[in-house]
């Protein structure tokens, strides 16, 4: 897996004949005893070494001329124990030794999905806080958190009774219970809570149902890599059989179906087979069908000129909920990727790529429509479907509309300034994703809003019955009369999602703080920025959540905020960067928050703590509050 250029094949040849074997001399390779898992203040996940394969490796896996060697595909199908004993003692051990210990580690759980030693330290059955039976899930008449924004419309708000608080109690809120994620270092699974349990995934690739009165563990289930998203449950059948099942997705594209009161499970559908594609963002399930939006991290470092960029595309797979069987598959670029030319070393480049799918997709019953934010492009030109919201039939997937909201934004990471490449975008872009799921809103003339931000800190409404015409455009970060991309520098604004009410919509920003806009015009009615000064810069850009009265943000810091949606000011805070004493006994530190947002269900609320994925604070610790 070290560099070896294209034009130098006998170089690589006798190392390429021991691999001729793989993936079957990789499976036959004894294992070495694993290093033990790094303490929790080291940055880990399995999205740091993709940049080291990127880097080091391609220039043979994957690399036509080299037919011998396994491709990304190949290596993705191995455990990171397997490919981290072959590169330090086995059949790679000649390139292994070219590498530190911590990008062997890197590159080993960055192809397998999953951080090593996961498998074997995560079981709930090694536990000691086993519930003590498993009795249905209960149905509790609209007091859960179900998937990433709690309904269709993804407005990230749970009403007054559901909650069980109010801004007059908020105040109150205290530890009740934390889990510790055995080995875990990004607690950025956004919990859900239905029929009293929490259902959570991790990035040690265990999902887990807990008992969300005292965090007692039912059971748990390994995927075949890291799960990011929130659970989204719904009704299943199966042989006939009516139950409920817990969906997800998994950074290898892979999509499942788990029933909720058991774990076993019911079906596993790959929906997307280039290795650098994964899905982040929880499904969103509608009438029987489950619509699953994929993204990807190939732009991490493609400008590495043994590496043929780019081919990645994000898409939506529409699958039957019964069966996992695909109903339609929507790429977010209509050409596919086709051969351009070929750079200086030799290696063919291609487009057009990118435009992932960050988000959870948006349902609108009445116009029979899916909502979408698509990111940026990582070939030159790019196409008018990058940095939109797409519009996609429910039925059939066929694209009804597309609003892009800045063009020309082709972006790969490092081909600013003196890092570009010949495989950079001719003209480099601004990076200005819309990672947030667009949120549906009925203004007070009744029109349906498609509501969202984007990175730069402008917040839009479109018309969704009028194929996404702008309604308002507001500029949170700068003065109010910058209205084009040519008044916004840096990436500011938010990330990962919004909330609202009937009145308001809430963002955490990438600078700092909280903002609440007015539906109606989209006035900034009040900034709160939260600890953040020119000389620490604190972001806030995990996903807000909003209750009547209160909106809840977390921060890079570790701090969870709850602010009154009146003007902002503090109600309650929560330092979570610190050691817990867990309910499983395993060791649990809090870190950053800043993808994930809170959910609340039933008189609690309950936050992930750590988020390590190349900048932050590590953490592994899933934390409960009630009112005391």
């Amino acid at each position: 897996m070290r560099r070896i250029s294209a034009r130098r094949p006998r170089s690589a040849l006798p190392w390429l004949l021991t691999l001729a074997a793989a993936p079957a001399a990789l499976s036959a390779t004894p294992e070495v005893p694993l290093p033990a898992p790094p303490a929790a203040a080291e940055i880990r996940g399995t999205e740091l070494g993709f940049a080291v394969f990127q880097q080091h490796c391609v220039s043979c896996h994957g690399n036509p001329a080299f037919e011998r060697a396994p491709s990304p595909a190949a290596l993705r199908s191995m455990t990171p124990e397997r490919i981290y004993t072959a590169l330090t003692t086995g059949v790679m051990k000649s390139v292994g030794d070219t590498l530190s210990d911590q990008d062997r580690r890197r590159v080993s759980e960055s192809l397998a999905g999953q951080l090593i030693g996961a498998a074997r330290s995560g079981d709930a059955s090694s536990m000691r806080n086993r519930c003590p039976g498993n009795p249905p899930l209960l149905t509790q008449g609209g007091t859960d958190w179900n998937g990433w924004g709690n309904g269709l419309a993804n407005h990230r708000f749970q009403s007054a009774e559901a909650a069980g608080l109010t801004a007059a109690n908020v105040g109150r809120l205290k530890l009740k219970w934390a889990f510790g994620y055995p080995g875990g270092t990004s607690a950025y699974g956004q919990p859900s809570v239905v029929g009293g349990r929490v259902f959570v995934g991790t990035d040690t690739g265990y999902v887990y149902s807990l008992d969300a009165s005292t965090g007692c563990v039912y059971w748990s289930y390994l995927a075949h890599a890291s799960v990011r998203n929130a659970m989204t449950v719904g009704p299943i059948k199966v042989n006939g059989r009516s139950s409920r099942a817990v969906f997800f997705g998994d950074l290898k594209s892979n999509v499942y179906a788990i029933d909720a009161r058991s774990g076993k499970e019911l079906w596993v559908t790959h929906v997307e087979n280039h290795y650098a594609t994964r899905v982040t963002a929880a499904p969103a399930l509608y009438r029987g069908r489950l619509y699953v939006p994929v993204s990807a991290w190939e732009g991490f470092s493609a400008r590495v000129l043994d590496y043929p960029c780019c081919t990645a595309v994000g898409s939506v797979s529409a699958l039957d909920a019964n069966s996992g069987k695909r109903i339609w598959k929507r790429y977010a670029i209509a050409q596919r990727p086709h051969p351009t030319h070929k750079n200086s070393r030799g290696i063919q480049l291609w487009a057009p790529a990118g435009v992932p799918i960050w988000n959870t997709p948006t349902i609108d019953p009445a116009h029979h429509a899916l909502y979408v934010g698509t990111g940026d492009a990582s070939t030159y030109p790019a196409p008018d479907t990058s940095d939109a919201i797409l519009a996609l039939d429910l039925a059939s997937g066929r694209v009804l509309w597309s609003r892009q909201i800045y063009p020309n934004d082709a972006f790969i990471v490092g081909c600013s300034g003196g890092g570009a490449t010949e495989n950079c975008p001719k003209v480099v872009g601004p990076d200005w994703d819309i990672p947030m799921s667009p949120m549906l809103a009925r203004l007070p003339d009744q029109r349906e809003a498609i509501v969202f931000g984007t990175k730069p800190g402008e917040i839009f409404a479109l018309d969704a019955a009028r194929q996404g015409a702008q309604l308002w455009r507001m500029n949170i970060i700068r003065a109010p009369s910058a209205e084009t991309a040519s008044d916004i520098t840096g990436n500011r604004g938010p990330l990962w999602g919004g909330a609202l009410d009937d009145e308001s919509a809430y963002f955490g920003l990438s600078a700092g703080g909280v903002a609440a806009v007015r539906l109606s015009d989209g006035e900034l009615l009040w900034h709160t920025p939260l600890n953040s000064t020119a000389q620490k810069r604190i972001t806030h850009s995990a996903a807000a959540t909003a209750i009547p009265g209160v909106v809840f943000v977390g921060g890079s810091d570790g701090m969870l905020w709850a602010l009154s949606t009146q003007d902002g000011h503090s109600l309650w805070s929560f330092e979570t960067a610190h050691s817990f004493e867990t309910t499983n006994g395993v060791p649990a530190h809090g870190g950053s928050i800043s993808s994930a947002g809170p959910t609340v269900a039933g008189g609690m609320l309950f936050v992930g703590s750590g988020y390590a994925i190349i900048a932050g604070e590590p953490g592994n610790a899933l934390l409960a509050f009630c009112l005391q």
